[in-house]
């Protein structure tokens, strides 16, 4: 498990990370290059059954499926809410999460901050994200929320670009996803913002 070892190399088993998104919700995955970030989630949704929900914020994903660079399986909804439909596309989503057993991923913080840019909101999408997570918890799913992000110094692990701090609560469980030349790697981070 990840608390045991402080880094795992990231094959074709995802087996010991699914175990560890599935303790804690919801569950952050912070990474600073944007590439990595999609390798790691078409690994995670390569290596699930469980039915997908992809909330796709920066588009980025999408492009990858929409241009067929990457292959969209069957078990996968994606969806791209903008400000003016987010209301009703999360209602969409608490539906389907609170009736079966789920992956959802939110990708990315940074793209919904662009999206929501003042105070009230950013609270509004907390929020919603630990209401998610809630639901998740009693039908067994897994909340998996990526961000860009990088270690400031004296003050934690913040978004890139804008310098917001990553939310936590007791039950989250942040990650920081690197690559090296051939293998990716995730690392837990504790609550002090050092490596576990």
């Amino acid at each position: 498990m990840l608390d045991k070892n402080p880094e795992i190399i990231i094959g074709d088993d995802l087996t010991p990370v699914q175990i560890k998104f599935e303790q804690n919700n919801p569950n952050i995955v912070l990474c600073s290059k944007p590439f990595h970030k999609i390798e790691f989630l078409n690994r995670l949704i390569n290596s699930t059954e469980d039915p997908i929900i992809f909330i796709d914020m920066d588009l980025l994903y999408t492009g990858y499926v929409e241009s067929k660079m990457i292959q969209k399986k069957e078990n996968l909804t994606i969806f791209c809410p903008n400000k003016t439909d987010w209301d009703e596309k999360l209602s969409e989503i608490i539906s389907k999460v609170s009736k079966d057993r789920f992956l959802v991923i939110i990708d990315s913080f940074n793209g919904i901050y662009n999206l929501f840019d003042d105070l009230e909101s950013a609270i509004f999408i907390n929020s919603c994200i630990m209401l998610l997570a809630s639901i998740g918890n009693h039908v067994n799913s897994s909340v998996v929320i990526t961000g860009m992000a990088r270690k400031k110094e004296n003050d934690g692990w913040i978004l890139s670009p804008g310098g917001r701090h990553i939310i936590k609560s007791e039950k989250t469980c942040v990650y920081f996803l690197k690559k090296t030349e051939n293998n990716l790697i995730i690392s837990t981070l504790d609550q002090t913002d050092g490596k576990k």
